[in-house]
Order: structure tokens, then C-alpha cells, then sequence
């Protein structure tokens, strides 16, 4: 630094000369490269009209956007799934939309690959949850909960291919009842299906019918056909696609795909084709080769037994034993079932609306167990609603009828004939807010009449109260029915228990 202070004041010039001097024809590579991309970078950066990007706007694959009238039939769906719940003793419970990654992986069996994981955040490994079960297993593990009677609705993510004509998304909603905890065998599960019989009943889907099997009904049967152990979970998932699948094609892929033995296919093909009532259970009591089997056995027990109480909760007829429902997922360990519409309420000119089960669950004693760090096991027994696939089917229903959805709740308009009555409007309206009563004005100074009724008949909405210079005058409120267009003059200070009179006979 001493030296540098030594330099002659004309050198410190020419120095200072040299590096202020604009860039000239013998820079560097390097620096002319730089100054080239810099200022068309810049450019474009000022550029005020400059062409946007070219993409398309659309919802990512697998999702979709809901409108006013679409979310209106959700909302109807879920008060009546969500108001069934909570008549069978149900608590509220919500869960992360993420999970730790481990907390998810090997829950699922084959679906296991269609989780979808996160980035690294934090330094946590994520991912988005499948379904409600396995958060709500951890939940009660984590909190040391050993009886839960709960209800969950939110939405999950799956990875796969979805096929949005049948109603099926990679975002989707669920509803799901669970109960947590050492009851009685078969009440619990009775109960379950009790509530799905309720809830397809009041939704007026059609007609539908409910598959009931047992997982240890399902193992035993492979183990005495021969299927060795460590391919129970892949064969079950090939026996599951029996709904969508021929036997011939279930087969195939048992045998050329999962490399099981033909002689051990056909014998399971002697069981999976078998379905019917108590009849059938009674029937398999005396199989030879599947009362070999203990736990076939005790899973034969159960349905007999669970027969007994649908019998008795008045739903045994909607009920059936079908050896070929087996339920992928790998938590379950016990009784499995699956709700099936028989037929939809399409008109008779179209055809069927093909959107498989809109219900299942079944019993998984081992799952909070996983969690445990003591092994500590809580037997649970669930549901799930397939909101989605009876949204759709609600959807197509109402496309056929023509039927319209009102996407408010306003009771009541308030309007005026003239000008310069907005603070008038502003007093009365919150009159109507404070007493309770759902109420709206269009948001301009001075609106025309006749545009504010025509907007109350396009909005469904029932009731219109108008305001101007006689009524202020006179101190009244006339009140306007707006399906029969009837007008009554009515005091002022009586006009909120008229409307609140008019709202409760509606």
C-alpha cells in the first residue's frame, strides 16, 4: 500500500483514464460475450408489449377446477355423509396434507409407487398423503389413543393415470369413519356397513349392492391352492381386478406376469368365481380343502357372525359374500367390503354410467401397531365414501333432468326505484345482516330497478325489499316475492320479523 501512494499524480490519471474508457474492438472474448446477452436481456426487461411465453392455461393432469354450482352439489354430498357420521357418534379429526415419507412407505403393497414425494424441505423427507388411514393409524400411535370413533373429510394424492371419465382424479377428496379401539368381534364392522347402506340410501343413487370378504378367508385360500407366501400380496392384487378384468385375463397375469403355477391358478379360479349370501359362508364351512386352513377358518367364523347383526341393523340383502374381493392394500387384516351401484340413475336412453365402487373399507388391527415403538396394537375397522365417483354420477344426473342449482343463499335483495339512495340501502342492509338474515345489494350508486329484479330472478333469490323517497317518507319497507312478484307495505320496524315470518314458511 506504501508503494502505491508513491505514484505520480499523471500515472494515478492515466490509470484512472484506462478503466472509466468504454469497452473498444480489442476487449476480450470473454467481456464482448457478456455485453451481448447483458443487453438483450435488458431489453426485453423494458420491453412493454413484448409477446408472453407460449404455454397453455390449464389444471395440471388429474385435477380440475370446481365452479359456484359444482361446489354447491359437493357441499350438499358432504353435510349428508358428514351429518351420517356424526349420527353414529363420530368426532372431527383433520391430519397434515403431508407426511413424513417413511410414515407412508410399504402401507400400500403395489401402490406404493403411486405416492407422490416432495423435495427435500428442511431436511425432511415428504410426502403427500394416499388416503386418510395410515395418517389417522399414526395419529392415534402417536397420541397413545386407544378407542377413537372418528370421521375425516380431505383431499389425498395418488401418482397414476386417472381416468376422468369414470370420476377418478390424482386429486381427490375423501370421507372417511373409522373405529379405534378393543370392542366385541363383528359390532364394529356391522356397524360400518350399516352407515354405507344409510348414506347410498339418502344420496337416492339407485339400487347397489355390498361384496364382503375377509383377508384371512383370502390367505388361507391361497395357502391351501398353493400359492407360496411371499406372493399372497401380489396375487391378491391381481385377484382385486376381478371387477374390471375377466377371469381369463386374471389368469394370464397371475401366471405369466407374477409367474404363479397354472394348476394353482385354476384351483383359485374354483374359489374367486363364488359369491352369494350366509348360504355360501355355510358352504365353505364344509370345503374340504379350505377348512384345512385356520385362519380361513376364524375369517369364516366372523362373517357368520357379522351375517347375524346385518340381520338385525335390516341390510342382510344388500349384503354378499364374494370370495373375489380382496382389497390391495396392505394394512387390512380382516373383514374387507366394497360398495357396487347395481345401476344408475341415467335415463333409460343412455347408457350405464360405469364408475366401480363408491365405498369400501375393512378391518386393520396391525397398522397403528407399525407405529408403536412398543409394538402396541389398536384394533380399527373403517369406511371410505367415494365423494368423487358419486359426485360425478350426481353431476350427470342433474345434465340429464336440466336441473338448475341456486349458487347462494341470499334470502333477501335490497333495491331501489331512484337515484342517490345507496346510504339508505347501506342502513337497511345491515339491519338484515345483524338480525342474521343473508342479504345482498348490487355494488353501484345508482342502479336501474328493473336490473336488480332481473338479477333476483336469475339468483333464485325469494325476497326483495325496496326502498325510496315515498317509503322513506311514510316510514315503510315494501317487501316483493319475487315468484309472484306480490308487493306489501310493511313498517319499518316490523320488517325483520316479517322477513324472518316468510323465511320459516318457506
Amino acid at each position: 500500500m506504501s508503494q502505491l501512494g508513491l505514484l505520480p499524480r499523471r500515472a494515478w490519471a492515466s490509470l484512472l483514464s484506462q478503466l472509466l474508457r468504454p469497452p473498444c474492438a480489442s476487449c476480450t472474448g470473454t467481456v464482448r460475450c457478456r455485453s451481448q446477452v447483458a443487453e438483450p436481456v435488458l431489453t426485453s426487461q423494458l420491453k412493454p408489449h413484448q409477446e408472453k411465453p407460449n404455454f397453455i392455461i390449464k389444471t395440471p393432469k388429474g385435477t380440475r377446477d370446481l365452479s359456484p354450482q359444482q361446489v354447491l352439489v359437493r357441499e350438499k354430498i358432504l353435510d349428508l355423509v358428514v351429518s351420517c357420521f356424526k349420527r353414529h357418534g363420530a368426532k372431527g379429526l383433520d391430519t397434515p396434507a403431508f407426511e413424513l415419507k417413511e410414515i407412508l412407505t410399504e402401507k400400500y403393497g403395489e401402490d406404493s409407487g403411486l405416492i407422490y414425494d416432495l423435495k427435500d424441505q428442511g431436511g425432511e423427507l415428504l410426502s403427500l398423503r394416499y388416503d386418510l388411514t395410515v395418517p389417522f393409524a399414526r395419529y392415534l400411535a402417536m397420541h397413545k389413543v386407544k378407542k377413537m370413533k372418528r370421521y375425516q373429510v380431505g383431499k389425498v394424492w395418488r401418482r397414476e393415470s386417472p381416468a376422468i371419465v369414470q370420476g377418478r382424479y390424482r386429486e381427490f377428496c375423501q370421507c372417511d369413519f373409522d373405529i379405534a379401539g378393543q370392542f366385541d368381534p363383528m359390532i364394529p364392522d356391522a356397524e360400518c356397513l350399516k352407515i354405507i347402506c344409510e348414506i347410498l340410501n339418502g344420496l337416492q343413487l339407485g339400487d347397489f349392492h355390498i361384496k364382503v370378504s375377509d383377508r384371512r378367508i383370502m390367505d388361507g385360500m391361497f395357502a391351501v391352492c398353493g400359492v407360496p407366501e411371499s406372493k399372497f400380496r401380489a396375487i391378491g392384487s391381481s385377484i382385486d381386478k376381478l371387477d374390471k378384468m375377466s377371469w381369463k385375463e386374471v389368469r394370464h397375469e397371475m401366471v405369466a406376469k407374477k409367474g404363479l403355477a397354472p394348476e394353482v391358478a385354476d384351483r383359485i379360479g374354483e374359489y374367486v368365481q363364488c359369491h352369494g349370501g350366509v348360504s355360501l359362508v355355510e358352504q365353505m364351512f364344509q370345503d374340504p380343502r379350505l377348512t384345512q386352513s385356520k385362519q380361513a377358518l376364524e375369517g369364516l367364523g366372523d362373517l357368520k357372525l357379522l351375517f347375524e347383526y346385518l340381520t338385525s341393523f335390516g341390510i342382510a340383502e344388500k349384503v354378499s359374500f364374494d370370495l373375489s374381493l380382496a382389497r390391495g392394500l396392505d394394512y387390512y387384516t380382516g373383514v374387507i367390503y366394497e360398495a357396487v351401484l347395481l345401476q344408475t340413475p341415467a335415463q333409460a336412453r343412455d347408457e350405464p354410467l360405469n364408475v366401480g365402487s363408491v365405498a369400501a373399507g375393512g378391518r386393520y388391527d396391525g397398522l397403528v401397531g407399525m407405529f408403536d415403538p412398543k409394538g402396541h396394537k389398536v384394533p380399527c375397522v373403517g369406511l371410505s365414501i367415494g365423494v368423487e365417483r358419486i359426485f360425478y354420477i350426481v353431476e350427470q344426473r342433474m345434465k340429464t333432468s336440466g336441473e338448475k342449482v341456486r349458487t347462494t343463499e341470499t334470502q333477501v335483495f335490497v333495491a331501489t326505484p331512484q337515484k342517490n339512495f345507496l346510504l339508505e340501502r347501506m342502513k337497511l342492509i345491515t339491519e338484515l345482516w345483524d338480525a342474521g338474515i343473508k342479504a345482498e345489494m348490487l355494488c353501484k350508486n345508482n342502479p336501474k330497478l328493473l336490473t336488480q329484479l332481473h338479477y333476483c330472478e336469475n339468483m333464485g333469490i325469494p325476497l326483495v325489499v325496496i326502498i325510496g323517497e315515498q317509503e322513506l317518507k311514510e316510514g315503510i319497507i315494501k317487501l316483493r316475492s319475487v315468484a309472484s312478484r306480490e308487493e306489501v307495505a310493511i313498517k319499518r320496524e316490523n320488517l325483520v320479523v316479517e322477513i324472518q315470518k316468510r323465511l320459516s314458511e318457506s
